[in-house]
């Protein structure tokens, strides 16, 4: 299993001051140093944390690997056509919420998305749709030619009773088996921390997890360097 992380969060302890520190290119710099496999962020919208040249420099310097968290919204499909990260991930997005609450409608959406995902690939960029597990919403990622899934495992982490999270884990495993059966790489993310991440880890389907908040909260304490090599070294073994 492979480790990306998330460094939106540098960006908005950045942004609290309106000045230029902490360095979220730094920061993605150290993170990589340390063991991780991958570097993801989200473009919003109303740029509440990471911005445009935020994606440039990080296009530039980035070694492993670029996840672009995004929405469909035009202005930033275009900056994606022109950046062309390695990998985008396509999110549902709200103004009001303080982080993506759930996972794709594709259902709903599947033709804008469809119209979304060739156009990425057009431009030779890899497509994962963040969706929640389940089944007919991982059949339709399928069939509108996304390769690959980001499980939604909010509902996991925020379980609040050993029934609960084991139950939300089977969904989870049960999830990843059958996009795996479709031919689908599968990823998981959103919510997961050093102590909840182990029962994932036995979830063989699963190539990569995503983690931002709770490892740049544990780089108030030991360093960011320190945060992101004990999450290696937990996730790698």
């Amino acid at each position: 299993m492979r480790l990306s992380i998330n460094i939106d969060h540098i960006a908005t302890l950045r942004n609290a001051r309106g000045g230029k520190e902490p360095d979220p290119i730094a920061a993605a710099y150290i993170a990589e140093l340390a063991g991780a496999e991958g570097i993801v962020c989200h473009l919003r919208e109303d740029r509440r944390h990471i911005r445009d040249r935020d994606v440039e420099l990080l296009r530039e310097t980035v070694k492993t690997k670029l996840d672009l968290e995004m929405s469909i919204n035009e202005e930033i499909l275009s900056i994606a056509e022109n950046i062309v990260p390695n990998l985008a991930t396509l999110v549902p997005e709200k103004r009001e919420e303080l982080t993506t609450e759930g996972g794709l409608d594709v259902i709903k959406n599947r033709t804008k998305l469809k119209r979304a995902i060739a156009r990425l690939h057009d431009k030779g960029i890899a497509v994962s749709l963040f969706v929640d597990p389940v089944r007919e919403q991982i059949e339709m990622a399928n069939e509108i030619n996304a390769e690959m899934i980001e499980l939604h495992t909010g509902d996991y982490a925020n379980a609040t009773t050993e029934i609960k999270r084991i139950i939300q884990l089977q969904r989870l495993q049960t999830a990843a088996s059958f996009a795996h059966s479709l031919g689908l790489t599968v990823n998981a993310g959103h919510g997961l921390n050093y102590t909840n991440i182990f029962p994932i880890l036995t979830i063989r389907e699963i190539e990569e997890v995503s983690i931002g908040h709770a490892i740049i909260a544990q780089a108030a304490f030991v360093g960011l360097f320190d945060a992101v090599n004990e999450m290696a070294r937990i996730v790698h073994r």
